[in-house]
C-alpha cells in the first residue's frame, strides 16, 4: 500500500519524536499498523523490543537430548521431568516448545485416488448409533453399511447386535437389495472376518469363509491402520449419521428399518455420482448392476446357533429370555436356532418348538401347547402324590385300592372319598374301619362310612359334616365377618316380659 508523503513524514514524526507507540499511530492516521512498521523499518530505525529470557532456557539442551534419543517421549512426561529438576513453568506453553525441538517427523503420505471396475469392490462396516431400549433391555443400535465402490449407492441396514449372525444377514439383505454380490468385498479387521493377523498373514473366521464361498466372492482385510483404503465406506457413514439418522424419529428397529430402506431407494441414490456430476449415483447402480456376480439359488443359513441345557423347568435360556420347550424335554440339552425374527428349538434334527424372537430382557414366551401339557402332566402326577399320601398316613388304604381295582371300580374318585373320609373322622378312625371291612369282605366304600358313623356314635361324637368347597380362586380367601348377636338376645327377653 502506497501512502502520501505526509502522512509517512507524520509516521516518523510522532515515532521518534513525540514517542508514540506503532498501534497508536496507526489509529490516529486510519491506516494498518503494518504500514506503520513498513515506513519505520524503511528508514532504518526500527527498534525490535529486547526479547526477554525465556524460563525453559536452561532446560533446552536437556529437552534436544532427551528428543534425540527418544523422539516419541510425549509433550506431557517431558514436562513432569523438567519439572522434576525445577522448571518454574505452566504446561500451556510447553507443548509448543516441545513441538519446535521435536525432530522433524516424515513428510505426510501421498494418495492416489482409486479407480473401480463396475461390480469390482464393496466395501463393508458397522456403524455404532448409541442404544435402543426394547422392554427392559438396552441393547447396541448398530448399523450395517455395505458400499459400492464404483457406483457409491449404498445399503443400510439396522441391527441389536454385532455378532457373527447379524453380519452374515447384513450381507444376504444387502447382496439381494442389489441383485448380487461384487467379486471383492473389503473389511476392516474385525473379528467377525478376521480371527488373527500377523502383518500378511491373515487367519479368516471359518464360518465366514463359507459364507463367502457359497456367494462366490473375495473377502479381503485392508491394512491395519490403512483407513484410507476403505474410505467410502466411513464417508457412507458420517453422511448415513448427518442426512438420515440426525433428528429421526422412529417407533421401533423394524420402523427404523423401512425408513433406512426408503432412504437407500430415494434420497440417497439421487446424490451426484463423484467421478462425473452429469450422472446420479442411481444410475450407475443400474449399470454395474450387469456385472453383478449371480445370486446362489439357496440363501445361506445364517441363524445363530446356540447349545442350552434345559433345567427342571421346561424352559430354554436365550439372550436373556426364556422359551418354552415341551415338559418331556427337561434335563436334556437342545440346540437353539435363533433368525432375526423367530427362535426355533430342536432336538436333534426335529423340531420341539417355535417362537417369536424376543429382544427384551427377563421375558418368557411360552407356546399354550406346551402350558397344557404340563398341566395334564401334573393333574396326573397329583393324583399319584394323593394315593401316597393317603398310603402313609392309613397303610391299609393300598389292600383297599388294589380290592377295588380288581372289581374294575373308578380309583380316582374312590381315593378322593377316602381322603374326605380321612378329614373327617381322622386316620385312625379310618384305618380301623378299613381293616374291618377287608376282614368282613365288604370292602366297599358304603361299608367303610357304616362302619365310620357306627363308631362315632359309639363314641358319642358329633356327627362329621364334611365342607366341599368348589375349586373358585374367589373363595380361598374369603372371609366372613361375625356380627353381635346382643340385639337378638334382647328381642328374646322381651318376648319374655310380654308373656308374663
Amino acid at each position: 500500500m502506497t501512502i502520501p508523503l505526509a502522512v509517512e513524514a507524520e509516521i516518523l514524526r510522532l515515532y521518534h519524536a513525540e514517542k508514540w507507540r506503532k498501534n497508536t499511530i496507526a489509529t490516529k492516521l486510519c491506516v494498518h499498523h503494518s504500514v506503520v512498521s513498513r515506513v519505520i523499518a524503511q528508514e532504518g530505525q526500527c527498534h525490535e523490543p529486547r526479547q526477554r529470557p525465556r524460563m525453559v532456557e536452561p532446560y533446552l539442551p536437556f529437552l534436544t537430548e532427551m528428543l534425540g534419543r527418544h523422539p516419541e517421549l510425549s509433550a506431557a512426561r517431558l514436562f513432569d521431568m523438567v519439572k522434576a529438576r525445577g522448571y518454574p513453568g505452566r504446561p500451556s506453553q510447553f507443548r509448543a516448545i516441545v513441538a519446535e525441538l521435536r525432530p522433524m517427523r516424515r513428510a505426510p503420505e501421498p494418495y492416489l485416488r482409486l479407480k473401480m471396475l463396475p461390480g469390482e469392490q464393496a466395501q463393508v462396516d458397522w456403524g455404532h448409533f448409541g442404544r435402543l431400549t426394547v422392554g427392559r433391555a438396552s441393547r447396541p443400535l448398530m448399523a450395517f453399511v455395505m458400499v459400492f465402490s464404483y457406483s457409491r449407492a449404498i445399503f443400510l441396514r439396522f441391527f441389536l447386535s454385532q455378532n457373527q449372525s447379524s453380519f452374515l444377514y447384513g450381507h444376504q439383505l444387502g447382496f439381494e437389495w442389489f441383485a448380487g454380490p461384487t467379486r471383492i468385498c473389503l473389511y476392516d479387521n474385525l473379528k467377525s472376518v478376521v480371527l488373527e493377523r500377523i502383518g500378511k498373514a491373515i487367519r479368516f473366521n471359518p464360518l465366514f469363509l463359507k459364507f463367502a464361498g457359497h456367494y462366490r466372492f473375495e473377502p479381503r482385510a485392508a491394512a491395519v491402520g490403512r483407513g484410507n483404503e476403505k474410505g467410502r465406506t466411513e464417508r457412507a457413514i458420517r453422511y448415513i449419521r448427518s442426512n438420515f439418522f440426525a433428528a429421526r424419529r422412529f417407533k421401533d428397529i423394524d420402523d427404523l428399518n423401512q425408513q433406512a430402506l426408503t432412504w437407500c431407494e430415494t434420497k440417497a441414490l439421487e446424490r451426484r455420482w463423484p467421478d462425473d456430476h452429469r450422472h446420479t449415483v442411481g444410475e450407475m447402480l443400474e449399470e454395474e448392476r450387469s456385472k453383478l456376480l449371480p445370486l446362489p439359488e439357496n440363501p445361506f443359513p445364517c441363524e445363530e446357533r446356540l447349545e442350552v441345557t434345559i433345567g427342571k423347568s421346561p424352559y430354554a435360556r436365550f439372550d436373556r429370555n426364556d422359551y418354552s420347550v415341551p415338559h418331556d424335554r427337561v434335563q436334556k440339552t437342545l440346540v437353539v436356532m435363533a433368525s432375526l425374527d423367530t427362535v426355533r428349538i430342536l432336538d436333534g434334527s426335529q423340531v420341539v418348538a417355535t417362537h417369536s424372537r424376543c429382544y427384551g430382557k427377563g421375558q418368557q414366551h411360552e407356546d399354550p401347547r406346551h402350558i397344557q401339557a404340563l398341566s395334564a402332566a401334573k393333574l396326573a402326577a397329583g393324583q399319584h402324590r394323593r394315593t401316597d399320601l393317603l398310603a402313609h398316613a392309613v397303610p391299609s388304604s393300598q389292600q383297599f385300592l388294589q380290592h377295588l381295582a380288581r372289581q374294575g371300580q373308578p380309583l380316582g374318585r374312590c381315593t378322593r372319598k377316602l381322603e374326605e373320609f380321612l378329614h373327617s373322622y381322622g386316620a385312625e378312625a379310618l384305618e380301623a374301619a378299613l381293616a374291618e371291612a377287608l376282614q368282613s369282605g365288604a370292602a366297599h366304600l358304603h361299608a367303610i362310612q357304616h362302619i365310620l358313623e357306627r363308631a362315632r356314635r359309639e363314641a358319642g361324637k358329633p356327627p362329621a359334616l364334611p365342607l366341599t368347597l368348589p375349586n373358585d380362586p374367589r373363595l380361598k380367601n374369603l372371609t366372613i365377618k361375625p356380627h353381635d348377636l346382643t340385639a337378638y338376645d334382647k328381642i328374646k327377653d322381651d318376648d319374655d316380659d310380654t308373656e308374663k
